[in-house]
């Protein structure tokens, strides 16, 4: 998915990695896990059910360290925000179980790429606790402090850019974060993984390369009022010098990835 948007340059700062690298060891062994939060996802990707696909996929994606991070629990609302087929929907549903729901959220460019796939993936009410909806480019159609969590994966850097020749249409980003925040209850978490750009870039390369720069994603999060509360370098892979796209076939599924918890303030 792509886009032109405006270009953001952070300012000069020495030894950024340096900084991010130490900060997010001392804030991942800080960041509680909910008990039994592991038990949960680890008999959520346990499930028989489970494609063999996915399964594969977990080798790259990590999910049950991923997921250990926000603390997602058992009864929880949470959206899965331009979700795609579904991967880490399923994933969530096991987690935050029957009592809970996983709001699988799609625009029409995402729903025509991978339409197949979460057809497949919900058919006959396999995933009852999953609510597919098609929302607005610059609408997520969600309800003020509705969310006890959210998740955007690999996909925070679409909103930076279009490119109409291959169908991604320009996504007012302050509005749609404005919205996915202010949709977050009080102390609710939303955890971002996305693929990395080099230092000092911004978004220059959301449209080019599919990545964005770590700095400027706590930044921008922290302008809606949210806190970075925790990183973990799981997805971390330093033989990735970050100059190609996250589609080259020689680095896809093996990019740089970050992965950060946000909070929102209050109870």
């Amino acid at each position: 998915m792509s886009v032109c948007c405006a270009k953001f340059r952070s300012p000069a700062m020495p030894n950024v990695s340096s900084f991010l690298t130490g900060a997010l060891v001392l804030l991942a062994l800080s960041q509680p896990v909910a008990a039994g939060a592991n038990g949960r996802i680890a008999d959520a990707l346990n499930d028989p059910a489970r494609s063999a696909a996915d399964r594969e996929r977990d080798l790259r994606e990590k999910p049950q360290q991923v997921l250990a991070l926000a603390g997602f629990e058992r009864g929880m609302t949470v959206a899965d925000v331009f979700g795609g087929g579904g991967y880490y929907s399923e994933i969530l549903a096991g987690v935050v179980g029957r009592k809970g729901k996983v709001l699988l959220l799609n625009n029409a460019p995402y729903e025509r790429f991978v339409q197949r796939s979460f057809e497949t993936r919900l058919a006959d009410g396999r995933l009852p606790n999953v609510e597919y909806r098609l929302i607005a480019n610059d609408d997520l159609g969600l309800e003020p402090a509705s969310l006890d969590g959210a998740l955007i994966n690999l996909s925070l850097h679409d909103l930076y850019y279009a490119d109409p020749e291959h169908g991604w249409p320009a996504i007012n980003d302050r509005v749609f974060l404005g919205q996915l925040v202010a949709a977050l209850k009080p102390g609710a978490h939303l955890l971002v993984v996305d693929h990395s750009a080099k230092d000092g870039t911004g978004t220059q390369d959301t449209k080019s390369l599919h990545r964005i720069e770590e700095k400027f994603v706590i930044t921008e999060l922290r302008r809606y009022g949210l806190e970075w509360t925790a990183a973990i370098p799981v997805l971390r892979n330093p033989a990735d010098d970050r100059s190609l796209s996250a589609f080259d076939p020689a680095i896809r599924g093996r990019t740089d990835r970050f992965v950060h918890l946000y909070r929102k303030p209050g109870d």
